[in-house]
């Protein structure tokens, strides 16, 4: 059940950007998102919706918390504008939505990454879980982010990050790093939650190193074999752009 307490909390302070060409639908959600979100932007297909998505960053110095775009639109659907808006910034939030006849579009947008989806017309309960999750998720990346100046990050109900001492604490033990190791950690939490570009990660990792092991190749082992003697840290893999640690913690 909903904490509808909890979901008005996440919900502050929100700004999501709703694109849609079907009039009436455009409507009737928008009233819908009126009533739960203070800033709601509108637009009626895709071309336009990336342009607004533009104008608020320039405007407010930041991207918009959601964006919840229709497939079918005019000019620019759906899918090419999510793999648009993820160039501006791959860590955006995005819920698809789609009516029962476009189900076979869908892994394509489970590949680039989307994991919520809502189905016109929309069901009430549906759309509420939908939102109440995906707020949380903001919220907690908030509070993560409101608390980086600590002298210690915490990574989960396991991990640590003395950011005084420079270890990874696994219940208070320091973990033994190599130096490549650790400059990794210490780049991904440098913001966290951020997807650092592979190319940026490479020239930290191998500043002043003129080996050929340079390479997105050896990278990829060094995550490899990070993965495995720290099961507990979660380095995702943004596909086509780069990493970033994922603050989670484990029931």
């Amino acid at each position: 059940m909903i904490d509808y307490v909890l979901l008005e909390e996440y919900c502050q302070n929100i700004s999501i950007l709703f694109i849609e060409d079907d009039e009436s639908i455009k409507k009737e959600t928008t009233e819908l998102l009126k009533e739960i979100f203070t800033c709601v932007d509108v637009a009626s297909n895709g071309e336009e919706g990336l342009d607004k998505y533009k104008e608020y960053f320039n405007i407010n110095q930041k991207h918009y918390d959601i964006v919840l775009s229709d497939i079918k639109m005019p000019k620019i659907d759906g899918l090419e504008l999510t793999k648009l808006i993820y160039k501006e910034n791959p860590d955006q939030k995005i819920i698809v939505l789609s009516a029962h006849s476009e189900t076979k579009y869908l892994l394509e947008f489970v590949n680039i990454g989307i994991s919520y989806f809502l189905v016109k017309p929309l069901d009430y309960d549906e759309f509420i879980i939908v939102i109440f999750n995906i707020t949380k998720e903001i919220h907690d990346q908030n509070e993560l982010r409101n608390n980086f100046k600590a002298e210690k990050i915490v990574l989960n109900n396991i991990l640590i990050w003395d950011k005084q001492t420079k270890q990874l604490l696994r219940n208070n033990q320091a973990i033994k790093l190599t130096k490549k190791e650790f400059l990794l950690i210490e780049l991904l939490l440098k913001t966290i939650e951020k997807t650092h570009p592979v190319e940026e990660i490479i020239a930290i990792l191998w500043e002043g190193d003129y080996e050929s092991s340079a390479d997105i190749t050896n990278l990829k082992n060094i995550v490899s074999r990070l993965r495995k003697k720290v099961p507990e840290l979660d380095i995702e893999n943004v596909y086509g752009f780069g990493y970033k640690i994922n603050i989670r913690y484990f029931e």
